[in-house]
C-alpha cells in the first residue's frame, strides 16, 4: 500500500521553477500586448505626419497663388500648428490662432499710432497684447502666443515694411482652413483606432490586477493584494489619455463627413468609457477591502475570489466584443456569473470587510452591465437576481416548506366555547321611553 501512494511533497526547486515559468509567461504576454500597442501608435503617428506635410504644401501653394510670389511662411506654419495640435483640440486651436492674430494686429497698430516705434514701445505693445489675450482666453495657448508674436511683428517691421496686416491675416486664415480641410476631408484619422490605443492599457491593467486580487485572496496574501491596489491606483494617467482620445474622436466624427456614420458608435463608446471609469473605482475598493479583510484574518469563502476573477474575465471580454462590434452577450454572462458567485460567497459566511468586498463587487458588476448598454434599473435588477440565485443555492429558503404549527387543543376548545356562548346569548331589546 505504501508503494501505491503518490508523493505530493514538492521540493523548493520545483516551486522556484514554477514561479519562474509563470513569470516568463507573464513577460511574454505583456511584451506581445505592448508590441501591438506600439504598432498602433506608429500607425497614428504616420497618419499625423502625412497630414502635416500635405497641409503645409497646400497652404504654401494656396498663399502663393492668391497673394503672389513671396515668402508666405506663416500660412504653412499655421497649417502645421493646427495639425500638430493634440487630436481633439484642432478646431479650437485654429479659432484661437485667428483670434490671436486679430488681437495682435489691432493692439499693435493702435499703440504704434499712439506711441510711435521703438524698443520701449515694442515692449508696451507686447505687454498689452499678452494681457488682453490672457483676459480673453483665461489661460495660455495659441491665442496668447499668436497675439504676442503678431504684436511684435507689427511694432517692429511695420514702420519699415508697410502692409503686413493683410498678408498676416490671410496667412492665418489659409493655414487654419487648410489644416482643418486636411483633417476633415482628405486624410481623416480613424477615431476608433485612437480610442482603442488609449483604452488598451486600461483594459489590460484592470483585467490583470483583478486576477491578482483573486489570487491574493485564494492564497491569503495581503501583500499581493496591496501591490495590485497600487497598480490600480496608477491608472489615472491612462484614464486621462482616454479622455483626450474621446475628445479627439468626437472632433473627428463631428467635422469629418467620412466619419459621420460612426457618431452613434462613438456615443456608445463614450458611455461605456464613463462606466468603465467607475468600474476602476470599485475595483480599487475591492482590492483595498480585500487587503483589510486578509489583514484582519477574516474568512474568505472560495467563491469570493472566483467572483472577482469572473469580473476580470468580463472586463477582458467587453474589450474583445467592443473591437468586433458584437452584441456583448458573453460579457453579460460573465458579469452575472460574478454576481451569482458573490451571492454564494455571502451565503457561505463573511464578516464586515468581506461583506464590503461583496457589496463593491456587485456594484462593479452593475456598472459593467451598464457599460454594455443596459439601463440602470435593468442592470441592478439583473445583478440582484443573479446574486439572489447564488444565495439560494447555498441557503435554500425554508419558510415555505415548514408545516403550519398546530394550535394547542386547549386554545381550540376555548375558542369553540366562546363562539358557542356568543351564539346563545339572548338579544336585548330596548324598552320605549316612558312618558
Amino acid at each position: 500500500m505504501a508503494e501505491q501512494r503518490t508523493d505530493t511533497v514538492r521540493s523548493p526547486l520545483d516551486e522556484v521553477a514554477d514561479r519562474g515559468g509563470r513569470a516568463v509567461e507573464r513577460v511574454r504576454r505583456e511584451g506581445w500586448r505592448a508590441g501591438r500597442v506600439r504598432l498602433r501608435q506608429w500607425e497614428v503617428t504616420a497618419v499625423v505626419a502625412v497630414q502635416a506635410g500635405l497641409a503645409a504644401a497646400l497652404a504654401a501653394l494656396l498663399a502663393q497663388g492668391v497673394l503672389g510670389p513671396g515668402a508666405h511662411v506663416f500660412a504653412p506654419a499655421a497649417a502645421v500648428g493646427t495639425i500638430a495640435t493634440a487630436i481633439g483640440q484642432r478646431a479650437r486651436r485654429t479659432l484661437e490662432l485667428l483670434v490671436g492674430v486679430g488681437l495682435g494686429i489691432i493692439i499693435g497698430d493702435v499703440l504704434r499710432f499712439v506711441l510711435g516705434s521703438g524698443p520701449w514701445q515694442t515692449g508696451a505693445v507686447v505687454a498689452l497684447a499678452i494681457a488682453t489675450a490672457l483676459a480673453v482666453a483665461g489661460r495660455g495657448g495659441a491665442l496668447v502666443g499668436q497675439a504676442g508674436g503678431t504684436a511684435v511683428l507689427i511694432s517692429t517691421l511695420a514702420p519699415m515694411q508697410p502692409g503686413l496686416e493683410l498678408p498676416r491675416i490671410f496667412d492665418a486664415l489659409v493655414g487654419g482652413a487648410v489644416g482643418i480641410l486636411v483633417v476633415a476631408l482628405l486624410l481623416p484619422i480613424n477615431p476608433f483606432r485612437v480610442l482603442d490605443r488609449a483604452a488598451a492599457p486600461i483594459f489590460a491593467t484592470l483585467t490583470e490586477q483583478l486576477h491578482e486580487v483573486a489570487r491574493a485572496l485564494s492564497a491569503r496574501d495581503a501583500d499581493a493584494a496591496l501591490r495590485a491596489l497600487d497598480r490600480l491606483r496608477g491608472l489615472d494617467a491612462d484614464v486621462g489619455r482616454l479622455h483626450e482620445a474621446l475628445s479627439g474622436a468626437e472632433e473627428v466624427v463631428t467635422i469629418a463627413p467620412a466619419r459621420w456614420h460612426r457618431r452613434a458608435q462613438y456615443h456608445r463608446y463614450a458611455r461605456g468609457a464613463e462606466h468603465l471609469e467607475r468600474v476602476i473605482l470599485y475595483a480599487r475598493s475591492v482590492a483595498r477591502r480585500s487587503v483589510t479583510a486578509l489583514q484582519y484574518g477574516e474568512p474568505i469563502p472560495a467563491q469570493l475570489p472566483q467572483a472577482i476573477a469572473r469580473l476580470a474575465d468580463a472586463v477582458a471580454e467587453l474589450r474583445r466584443e467592443g473591437q468586433a462590434v458584437d452584441d456583448p452577450q458573453r460579457t453579460r454572462q460573465w458579469v452575472l456569473e460574478s454576481a451569482e458567485l458573490a451571492g454564494r460567497a455571502w451565503a457561505e459566511g463573511v464578516r464586515s470587510f468581506g461583506d464590503a468586498v461583496i457589496t463593491d463587487l456587485r456594484t462593479a458588476d452593475s456598472e459593467l452591465l451598464r457599460a454594455t448598454g443596459c439601463e440602470p434599473d435593468d442592470a441592478n435588477r439583473m445583478v440582484r437576481r443573479a446574486a439572489g440565485a447564488g444565495e439560494a443555492s447555498v441557503r435554500p429558503p425554508v419558510r415555505g416548506h415548514l408545516p403550519r404549527r398546530a394550535r394547542p387543543a386547549s386554545v381550540a376548545r376555548a375558542r369553540r366555547h366562546y363562539r358557542r356562548a356568543r351564539s346563545h346569548r339572548p338579544v336585548r331589546t330596548s324598552s320605549p321611553p316612558s312618558r
